[in-house]
């Protein structure tokens, strides 16, 4: 691999998986006149389809990153990508004539889910294991800018296959395209940078170096308690506000192209160019967001750096929402809230690196719990969403998704991003006990 960094071919090759996935997970989206039209569905039982998804996912979160800490990365992964390739392929299986269809449907979508989970559990295990803290935000930036690559790619190259072969067609491209990456990820990966036979002595130095762990001998062997874990204040808001930023963002990756066909009055074609903006927008901002976060923490600490961008992303977001959803021209519409989904993505990497972060070799698991709360806001908003639109109209939609947005910033006010999680439980054992830190950790040994 020459002179590049070990870690740095690893995080790109994540990057692609983390954008197969999305792909994976939006085709429903796009393909979704068509499934309607062959199934004889509506909007309403079309978000039942995409929800189902989104509940296998949130529902396998702790499971999935369970499953990352004792697999590693490499399996984990490898194993992932296999899963949710076959019922990506399965999808385009089920004959629109056949008894309970639409069950079938939701069962299949919700197995996906389940094999998606371990995506972002196991890539921040990797993180926790292979990447100093100085370069979290930006690699985290990169992980996700595969969200905005796969999500905005989708559009116009499904649609290219779905008017030339159908829709049935473009489920066969996306699960083919994911076993080839998972079976490579295999090959090329390894769950620490000691097993890596191509890491540099010097790569490796400066890897160790930077790690948290660093400097506490112990931390890598002292597992973090479920205790822990469920009784964390910064975990539970950030968990709160990742559910915030969940339900904003799946209504652009499950109801935007529908939006801009139905509520704008766009034929399909023009409809998936509009599609793509929010999903450039997207990975623009993240790889964006990551940089600033790490430059913004180098230079004032953790709290602004992580914290702070994920005040400013929320709020900004809400604003670009309500706006971009009055205004009278479809094209402009589409340029406002595509900036609003570019914006909502300033601050993934935060979520992803605090988790990381205060977790430690825990980093799968906790990630996991936050990552919980995404998926259940989006699974919440791809039901939701059409019933605000058909009972309220498209506005009042979008106006929700902004106030749960302004909450989300809220809460990152009162994150910590700087305390370990079994830190946190050894001050809390301690003040209830009277005791010393050094004589809880004692104790405990």
């Amino acid at each position: 691999m020459g002179k590049l960094p070990v870690r740095a071919v690893l995080v790109f090759w994540i990057f692609l998986l983390s954008a197969i996935a999305f792909l994976d997970r939006t085709n429903v989206s796009i393909a979704g006149p068509q499934i309607i039209r062959e199934f004889g569905l509506d909007n309403l039982r079309m978000g039942w389809i995409i929800s189902a998804f989104l509940i296998g996912y949130a529902a396998s979160q702790v499971l999935a990153g369970w499953v990352a800490v004792r697999l590693g990365p490499r399996r984990a992964l490898t194993a992932g990508v296999l899963w949710w390739g076959g019922f990506t392929l399965a999808t385009a299986l089920v004959p629109p004539k056949m008894r309970g269809a639409i069950l079938v449907l939701i069962a299949v979508r919700f197995g996906l889910g389940i094999g998606e989970a371990i995506i972002y559990p196991a890539s921040n295990q990797f993180v926790a294991r292979w990447i100093p803290t100085r370069e979290r935000g930006t690699v985290n930036g990169v992980i996700f800018a595969g969200v905005g690559a796969g999500a905005g790619l989708t559009p116009p190259l499904l649609v290219a296959i779905i008017a030339s072969h159908g829709w049935r067609a473009a489920f066969w491209f996306s699960a083919t395209v994911g076993v080839i990456a998972g079976i490579i990820w295999y090959f090329i990966a390894r769950d620490t940078p000691e097993q890596h036979a191509l890491v540099s002595a010097r790569e490796l130095s400066n890897i160790q170096a930077g790690l948290p762990e660093a400097g506490d001998k112990h931390a890598a062997r002292t597992p973090v308690p479920w205790s822990a874990i469920f009784r964390s204040r910064t975990l539970f808001l950030l968990t709160f506000t990742y559910f915030t930023f969940g339900y904003v963002a799946w209504i652009f990756l499950g109801w935007f192209y529908m939006y801009m066909a139905q509520a704008r009055g766009l034929n399909l074609k023009t409809s998936a160019f509009y599609t793509m903006f929010p999903f450039i927008a997207m990975t623009v901002f993240c790889l964006g967001g990551g940089v600033l976060s790490d430059w913004i923490t180098a230079r004032r600490g953790l709290r602004a750096g992580r914290c702070g961008v994920g005040v400013f992303s929320l709020v900004m977001t809400a604003v670009l929402l309500v706006l971009g959803s009055r205004v009278g021209s479809a094209s402009l519409a589409a340029m406002i809230l595509a900036a609003g989904a570019g914006v909502l993505y300033l601050c993934q990497s935060s979520f992803w690196s605090v988790s990381a972060d205060i977790a430690g070799e825990s980093a799968g698991v906790v990630s996991a719990v936050m990552n919980m709360g995404a998926q259940i806001g989006g699974a919440v908003t791809a039901s939701l969403t059409p019933w605000i639109a058909q009972h309220f109209g498209w506005t009042t939609s979008f106006l929700v998704a902004a106030i749960l947005a302004v909450a989300g910033a809220i809460a990152w006010l009162a994150v910590d991003p700087e305390t370990k999680l079994v830190s946190a439980v050894i001050d809390n054992l301690a003040a209830s006990k009277g005791l010393t830190q050094f004589e809880i950790s004692r104790e405990s040994h």
